[in-house]
């Protein structure tokens, strides 16, 4: 079914289907039954239904507000880190570099690296932890801005602070611009 779906997707664009024939399609029964597989419609979590949540994720928005939006909360992140290995004795050899929209987070042989950077083209921040591995955050406009994995339905800032709380005592990633934990 998935098959037909896409080779008729490919078909659509190839041949260049007006919009009022593909504005018919919305409310075609492949597509209701594409979005029950790829989105949870369980309202108790924080994953993303067909609602209103999938409004609030940063599609329309401009590049500058994402890119300053982006660079608080990547700086911010940098700031936390340095205070963190300051205050934490078992974090010596641990570095941070923070260029290029790229922030590196190198904690040591023992708990690894985390790489936090920019994706600019998806409006995106992705992380690679070396608990969790590789995530992408969406930027969600609630709250003054606050990044999510729509996966599972956790923060940015709340996945920092459950696994650093592991190696760091008092790590509080609430302080960090566009946090929410």
């Amino acid at each position: 079914m998935l098959r037909n779906v896409f080779r008729n997707s490919r078909w659509l664009v190839r041949r260049k289907i007006n919009s009022s024939a593909v504005c018919s399609l919305q409310n075609n029964p492949i597509k209701k039954t594409l979005q029950s597989l790829f989105y949870n419609n369980n309202s108790s979590s924080r994953l993303f239904s067909s609602s209103s949540q999938e409004s609030q994720i940063s599609d329309n928005l401009s590049p500058a507000v994402y890119d300053k939006i982006c660079t608080e909360t990547l700086e911010s992140l940098s700031e936390y880190f340095e205070e963190l290995i300051d205050q934490s004795s078992n974090l010596k050899g641990a570095d941070v570099t923070f260029s290029d929209g790229v922030l590196t987070v190198a904690l040591g042989s023992n708990y690894g690296t985390y790489v936090i950077n920019r994706q600019t083209p998806n409006k995106q921040i992705w992380l690679s932890s070396p608990t969790s591995g590789p995530k992408r955050y969406d930027l969600i406009l609630d709250n003054g801005g606050y990044w999510l994995y729509k996966h599972d339905g956790v923060t940015l800032h709340q996945l920092l602070q459950n696994e650093l709380s592991k190696i760091v005592d008092n790590a509080d990633f609430g302080k960090c611009s566009h946090a929410v934990v």
